[in-house]
């Protein structure tokens, strides 16, 4: 059951990782400003549903292999369903009013939404190769 857990922990980095290197940088240097945002708001809530199943079923594997990576993945799923449910519409909405006020003040808001997801993901990224490093390195030191 660990090893599924392991598994699907690095299959979930490793969507996050191409998600955050390729996927998300095409996104702004291809499309215009206002295609950018419209397939931003379509892919992200989709990104984060990703991350849930994957976190989710990584978890409950490891709970069942009684693991500590339980917790940590536990965490990880909280940071997704926390993004999807809250986040990503204060964050469209933060930046709705940027976009019709113009104002530093908006500007501001949503800039420190923006910064608090890329925070989260960062940190699910670390707890990820966190569990996927650790569980190898007690693998190998398995009779």
């Amino acid at each position: 059951m660990l090893g599924l857990a392991t598994f699907f922990s690095s299959i979930l980095l490793g969507s996050m990782l191409f998600f955050a290197s390729i996927v998300a940088p095409s996104i702004f240097k291809s499309l215009e400003d206002d295609e950018a945002l419209k397939f931003t708001r379509y892919v992200f809530p989709k990104y984060y549903l990703w991350g849930i199943a994957l976190s989710a079923l990584a978890t409950v594997l490891a709970l069942a292999a009684r693991s500590y990576t339980c917790i940590l993945l536990s965490i990880i799923f909280l940071g997704f369903v926390y993004g999807r449910q809250i986040l990503i519409p204060k964050m469209t909405s933060a930046k709705d009013q940027w976009l019709a006020s113009d104002t530093a003040q908006d500007k501001s808001r949503y800039k420190s939404l923006h910064k608090r997801s890329v925070i989260i993901n960062a940190t699910q990224m670390a707890l990820l190769l966190i569990i996927v490093v650790a569980t190898q390195i007690l693998h190998l030191h398995q009779p």
